[in-house]
């Protein structure tokens, strides 16, 4: 009886272990108070450069909005700092230390940057709440899976991103049940439980409806600050409902960045897609 005690004990659902931990996420040395440094970076596919030299620099906590025509570079730039593109040369650091060029994608992801496709992928066939759990920072060993249970500040942190993206109440809804802008909502909330520092949005409000993409101007501006997010769009009222600053990029290089207005009223920017002159 004792030992059955014991057991117990050590098996209680609220016991987490040492080895079930998630391994620290590295410190990021912010004090020059840039989050992300990409310089001179070329990236050529078959002769094509899809990045051409570009230079490009995110303040920490800052909302910045990537604009430009397909094939501009916009997802091969993402590409890049998530690690699954290596580039022909230049650098990318995340912060003042990290040499994005030298690591993995799950190194990366380890780092704290997470990024968020235009097509929603969540777990249809499993609740919201569970969609969430399966995204949370946590070991993936082994043992720490056999042994796994939930703790109290890991529920907390799910209770706290359902409020967060407005899901609170489809919590215990499948996932493949939802709205196409709760989906959207949702792999946010799955990239925000493994607690990120940056933040990699692609196209969020492609075929929401306009209350969704109001919620979804929210939901994005309430997260700049804590965090550092960059958004890719096309829809530009979209961007001008959230952006302070844009970075339009044009054939790999960054072509203008500036407040909308600045930008809507740039003479390269005009002639490149408007295809007239100031």
């Amino acid at each position: 009886m004792e030992q059955l005690d014991k057991f117990r004990e050590l098996m209680r659902r609220d016991r987490v272990f040492d080895f079930m931990m998630p391994d620290q996420m590295p410190a990021v040395d912010v004090s020059h108070e840039v989050l992300l440094y990409v310089e001179g970076l070329t990236v050529s596919f078959d002769g094509f450069k899809a990045l051409n030299d570009l230079n490009l620099y995110i303040d920490d906590g800052e909302l910045r909005c990537l604009i430009g025509a397909n094939g501009a570079g916009k997802t091969t730039l993402m590409d890049v700092i998530t690690g699954k593109t290596q580039p022909y040369s230049g650098m990318a650091y995340f912060g003042q230390t990290h040499n994005l060029l030298n690591k993995n994608e799950s190194d990366i992801a380890t780092l704290g940057i997470g990024r968020k496709f235009q097509k929603p992928t969540v777990f249809e066939q499993h609740t919201v709440f569970e969609n969430l759990e399966l995204s949370l920072r946590m070991s993936k060993a082994i043992l720490a899976s056999i042994f796994y249970r939930m703790s109290s500040e890991q529920s907390d942190r799910i209770a706290e991103v359902l409020d967060i993206i407005g899901l609170s109440k489809q919590s215990n809804q499948l996932a493949g049940a939802l709205s196409h802008g709760q989906k959207q909502w949702l792999e946010i909330g799955m990239l925000l439980v493994s607690d990120p520092r940056l933040l990699l949005v692609d196209e969020p409000v492609a075929g929401m409806t306009p209350q969704e993409t109001e919620h979804t101007a929210e939901l994005l501006t309430s997260l700049a600050g804590e965090r550092t997010v960059v958004v890719v769009e096309h829809d530009m009222a979209f961007v001008r409902s959230i952006a302070k600053k844009v970075t339009v990029l044009h054939q790999g290089s960054v072509l203008a960045e500036g407040n909308m207005d600045e930008i809507q009223n740039n003479p390269d920017v005009i002639e490149v897609y408007l295809g007239e002159s100031q």
